[in-house]
């Protein structure tokens, strides 16, 4: 590539058409021009260790957005545990199945880890009740414990059968 033009370098008596930035037709670094090229291979002292600082810096950042995308999801997991907990007692309570309490129903749909505040609260279908409610409440797993423990509730409705104990539900109505 030698006397191609572009200072491709190496002897052969070619002439360079372009100019450095910062050196004059000689060659040399010119005096006093602002924004001068530095010689390659040279590095400014002032510059060094400034990127782990701004890391450093900016890193307590990143792990509090990272907490609390987790403490989010922790949040919105509880309460879809609790609302399959309350639909879970409710059905239960709907069936009036003596096997199994529907606090017991409301325990077992949910994941072990997480804890309730209370026993899952749904009262079995009185004779001419329409429908049965759930509560359950869930306690927040915090990532954090500076945010102190808070819960969710959730309820859900079931309707009772027709007959308690036949499992025959009353018909839907229809609007006209």
């Amino acid at each position: 590539m030698d006397g191609d033009g572009f200072g491709g370098g190496g002897g052969g008596g070619a002439v360079s058409l372009r100019r450095r930035a910062g050196r004059d037709a000689s060659g040399r670094i010119a005096a006093g021009r602002a924004g001068a090229a530095r010689p390659s291979g040279v590095v400014r002292r002032r510059d060094r260790g400034s990127l782990s600082i701004e890391l450093i810096g900016f890193l307590p950042v990143l792990l509090l957005v990272g907490l609390a995308a987790i403490q989010l999801g922790l949040a919105a997991y509880a309460a879809q545990q609790a609302g399959s907990a309350a639909r879970a007692a409710a059905r239960t309570a709907s069936l009036d199945d003596p096997r199994m309490s529907p606090a017991a129903a409301g325990r077992a749909a949910m994941s072990g880890w997480l804890r309730t505040a209370g026993a899952p609260a749904a009262a079995p279908c009185a004779a001419g009740a329409p429908q049965t409610t759930a509560e359950v409440t869930v306690v927040i797993p915090t990532v954090l414990p500076l945010l102190g423990e808070r819960s969710v509730t959730r309820r859900a409705t079931m309707p009772c059968p027709a007959d308690p104990g036949t499992g025959l539900y009353p018909p839907l109505r229809s609007t006209p």
